[in-house]
């Protein structure tokens, strides 16, 4: 069985925004899907924590894919810099990598580490990466950043602002197209 996991950006949970709904396309699809609360309170929120919730699924990670959305997506890159796996795909949605503050919230521990870039672009076949031309927490130009350290082009979705329910972002098409090219 494909395996599939759902990070969920900072201060959220895996009910918010379209989470639900792509798990459960996921699941019709045949995957194993695992959509994990991960740890949001003030010092809590690191990367060694993150990748403790993960560590029951790392064996399944081999072969499947991983979503993560605002600050769900420099944990991607975090993960395939720390863990010897090999991912189909890694999507990355609202994401960043580099400085990066939002209402007040830095983010370093995720975000200014010292990458080994060729270990994670040969850690996973395919990256995909969508950002919003209107993203009030995340510019564009941060998104561009991570696509070209990833060596893909991002996928800019007009209008999107940060891929929340406000934004009309209960469902996500477009992300789910995207994981039916690659799987």
């Amino acid at each position: 069985m494909k395996t599939a996991v759902i990070v969920h950006g900072s201060l959220g949970n895996p009910n918010n925004h379209w989470y639900q709904w792509l798990k459960g396309e996921l699941e019709r699809g045949g995957f194993e899907v695992f959509a994990p609360q991960f740890p949001i309170e003030e010092g809590q929120q690191t990367v060694a924590n993150w990748l403790k919730v993960l560590e029951p699924v790392k064996e399944k990670l081999d072969g499947g894919i991983v979503v993560g959305h605002s600050l769900g997506a420099p944990f991607i890159v975090d993960l395939l810099n720390e863990w010897d796996i090999k991912l189909k795909g890694a999507f990355f949605v609202g994401g960043f990598i580099g400085p990066h503050e939002a209402e007040g919230v830095t983010f370093e521990d995720f975000t200014e580490r010292n990458y080994d870039w060729e270990k994670i672009k040969k850690s996973c076949e395919h990256f995909v990466v969508l950002n919003s031309d209107n993203d009030p927490y995340v510019p564009l130009e941060k998104g561009k950043r991570l696509a070209e350290n990833l060596g893909v082009e991002v996928t800019v979705v007009p209008g999107a602002g940060h891929f929340q329910a406000q934004s009309g972002y209960k469902t996500f098409l477009l992300l789910l197209e995207k994981i039916e090219e690659i799987c």
